[in-house]
């Protein structure tokens, strides 16, 4: 079982990983935080990416908030780690580049 802590921001033009903010993953979200549609699309969100049913995602912490806690049944930490850190440098190219430290390709 993995978590993962994540700051989202609700009304964005698209769902994606947005890179870190603190210890915490930046979420855009493209729902409005009205009647459960952010939490709705963030664990739609988690789900996809991990590829596994919307059943086995759930907010652990924060459903009235914009800092969550989502945790993921049946995925490795590592594994979810590595997925998240692919999905920000894939939708963030030049952050990742940022990142990186000196002598790295």
């Amino acid at each position: 079982m993995a978590r993962l802590t994540v700051k989202v921001h609700p009304r964005a033009k698209r769902s994606r990983l947005a890179g870190k903010f603190g210890d915490a993953w930046k979420l855009d979200l493209a729902a409005p935080p009205v009647d459960g549609k952010a939490n709705e699309e963030c664990v739609r969100f988690f789900a996809e990416l991990a590829g596994i049913s919307r059943a086995r995602v759930r907010l652990v912490t924060g459903a009235t908030l914009r800092m969550k806690v989502v945790e993921l049944e049946g995925v490795e930490q590592s594994a979810l780690d590595r997925l998240v850190a692919a999905q920000s440098e894939v939708t963030n190219p030049a952050d990742a580049n940022q990142q990186r430290q000196p002598g790295e390709k």
